[in-house]
């Protein structure tokens, strides 16, 4: 072939190889995605039900908004004290063995939430179902890492926590009617039935993973000798010039020194805290603005979640497209924290209400899609899988925990939510700086670009 030839035909073996990587890809999303979206879905269903059942336990359990908050906040402690473990096992086991374990544990402890009858008992129910879930999240945030390149995790992780949209658009609507339409099935409560309905799914889809997923490309049987050798190098040119992302001893201990894992762990923990007051107070924030009827209730928090799955999927698109991350995790944070602290002022009325929650929710939840695609890109090799364990673990504890605890006793104290919306506001700002100072962002692997 002359030269001329030659760099004619360049181009178009390029664009071949670029189109033969996209059509892998979707395929393996295609094949992987709809099982994990619906884990998801369940999991978050079985974390947040506990914000609609309030609206009829706290009564017959006698609980102050103070204990409601603190017991929500306490799924958060087993979550801590667990998911450094579950990810660890996870890389030794395989994320089939995880996920059977995860979910089985999660749904029965669910459903048994069924049956208490104190404070005491909620509390302990409610860190007991944090250790069960613990490290589902981050395991499949590692998961994805195994089977997606870089240039493309923005978009594949949007449509992961889009099954969180999911579950609050369709979730809430769910719980209500379980609520309403089961009352006095068997002698129980709607809000008893609820779990015990909810936690059921779970136990069926661990065992279902078994059959569905595999650990690794290599292990699929559904891709071509081919396609599994496409994904090995570019997963590969992905980490050139580290060591193969995995969990060791040495890992873990590069991890804890490292000093980006703690103030990313401390990023994460201070959107935690607008996340909190998306999955456990939407409910009681519509009620306070004025709706009375519980099915109303459900139906308007299909809304916030319906614009928020629409932000996180164009905000994530545009940050693979440009290759940016910082601003794309920040300026959502900062918006949504605005919207937080409207929120708190009184008298807005519920289309005004619900419109706040459409731009916090977004926004916050923009910034959270986008902050996992940040920590694969800083920490090296095997401190990588660690640090995403113990980053979602100081995450979880401190915003989840401390976000639903706080808002809880600051109700209970002053009777408004104003000061809890002021300070989950400052979270999230702080959250956006400290994006923006510590982390400069690094160019994605050239392969399987947007």
């Amino acid at each position: 072939m002359s030269a001329p030839d030659a760099a004619l035909s360049a181009p178009a073996v390029g664009r071949q190889e670029s189109l033969d990587a996209d059509r892998t890809y979707r395929k393996i999303a295609l094949r992987l995605l709809p099982f994990i979206f619906i884990c998801y879905v369940v999991s978050y269903l079985d974390r947040a039900n506990v914000g609609f059942a309030k609206l009829q336990f706290t009564q017959d359990l006698g609980l102050s908004e103070a204990a409601f908050g603190l017991g929500a906040g306490l799924f958060y402690i087993g979550y801590i004290l667990f998911e450094v473990p579950s990810n660890f096992y996870l890389e030794k086991a395989g994320v089939r063995a995880t996920l059977v374990r995860i979910m089985v544990a999660w749904g029965l402890i669910s459903a048994l939430m069924s049956i208490i009858t104190s404070a005491n008992q909620y509390y302990g129910a409610r860190i007991l179902l944090g250790a069960a879930e613990a490290g589902f999240f981050p395991g499949v945030v590692l998961y994805l890492s195994y089977w997606f390149p870089a240039a493309r995790r923005a978009r594949i992780t949007s449509m992961f926590i889009l099954a969180v949209i999911v579950a609050g658009m369709f979730g809430g609507l769910v719980s209500g009617w379980i609520m309403q339409q089961t009352a006095g099935w068997f002698g129980l409560k709607g809000w008893q039935v609820l779990f015990i309905l909810e936690g059921i799914p779970a136990i069926l889809l661990g065992i279902a993973a078994i059959f569905v997923l595999d650990d690794k490309p290599t292990d699929a049987s559904w891709l071509s000798a081919s396609e599994k050798e496409m994904v090995r190098r570019e997963l590969e040119a992905d980490r050139k010039g580290k060591p193969a992302l995995s969990l060791s001893r040495q890992g873990f201990m590069d991890a804890f020194r490292d000093p980006r894992v703690y103030v990313a762990g401390l990023i994460y923990a201070l959107l935690g805290s607008g996340s909190t007051i998306v999955q456990i107070w939407y409910p009681t924030l519509i009620k306070a603005a004025g709706v009375a009827d519980l099915t109303h209730v459900t139906l308007l928090t299909m809304i916030p979640y319906a614009v928020t799955g629409i932000a996180i999927v164009l905000v994530g698109r545009n940050s693979d497209r440009r290759q940016e991350r910082r601003w794309h995790m920040a300026i959502p944070a900062a918006i949504g924290g605005v919207a937080f602290l409207l929120m708190g002022l009184p008298n807005l009325g519920v289309p005004v209400t619900i419109a706040l929650l459409c731009v916090a929710a977004a926004g916050n939840y923009s910034a959270v899609t986008v902050f996992w695609t940040i920590p694969p890109q800083h920490l090296n090799g095997p401190s990588a899988a660690a640090g995403i364990a113990i980053i979602s673990s100081i995450g979880s504890g401190l915003g989840g925990f401390g976000g639903a605890a706080a808002v809880g006793w600051l109700k209970t104290a002053t009777g408004t939510m104003f000061i809890g919306l002021s300070a989950v506001c400052v979270a999230v700002m702080c959250a956006a700086l400290l994006t923006l100072v510590t982390f400069r962002d690094r160019a994605a692997a050239t392969s399987g670009k947007a």
